[in-house]
């Protein structure tokens, strides 16, 4: 393994109408709001304003409110968008486009045993934890070793985050900064929110 350190900065993707709505999304392709834009603006701002990183290129997933958030990104920092699958949220099967309430109403046991965390669920006969946690953690092996050195922006969703920072809750648009070797040598068990609130 090279000695360069890859750092991933994850951003989960701006605002959308159902997270307003607080409805399941899964592998649903709803756009941003008006505000998920915003967001995504705000983000692109305060990334030109760092000096700190250099960042290389973006990697987002495929679905339509992470690659609009990635644009936002690529456009103000001069810099090319990749797409991975590999980044969609969690598909959360049958329960997608519905809220927590609609869901317990048709499968309660199926949706207290996923929140409680079991890892083998599949919510809605969509997709495990277990599975979520193997893609992510195979794009952050391939990035490693594809892109050694590179500074990264990753656009992606809650699931993948969670996926890779067990622990971390983040809002939308809000970053999170790793680096790919050693998330992909034994991963991330806690999470430190710095002073400025990001984590």
């Amino acid at each position: 393994m090279s000695s360069r350190q890859t750092r991933m900065l994850l951003i989960r993707h701006g605002e959308t109408p159902w997270n307003v709505a607080g409805r399941w999304q899964g592998h649903a392709d709803p756009d941003l709001t008006e505000e998920g834009w915003g967001q995504a603006r705000s983000v692109a701002l305060a990334l030109a304003a760092e000096s700190l990183r250099p960042w290389s290129h973006i990697v987002a997933s495929d679905l339509s409110r992470a690659r609009q958030t990635a644009s936002v990104l690529a456009e103000k920092l001069s810099l090319s968008i990749e797409i991975d699958v590999r980044l969609r949220e969690l598909d959360v099967g049958s329960w997608s486009g519905l809220t927590r309430a609609e869901i317990e109403g048709r499968d309660r046991e199926t949706l207290l045993a996923f929140e409680s965390g079991e890892p083998t669920i599949r919510p809605g006969g969509g997709e495990s934890r277990v599975e979520i946690r193997e893609r992510a953690h195979d794009f952050v092996r391939d990035l490693a070793g594809r892109r050694s050195g590179a500074h990264v922006i990753v656009v992606t969703h809650l699931g993948v985050i969670r996926a890779l920072v067990p622990g971390a809750e983040p809002t939308n648009a809000e970053r999170i900064e790793l680096v790919a070797e050693e998330v992909a040598a034994r991963g991330v068990d806690r999470v430190k929110r710095r002073e400025d609130g990001a984590l």
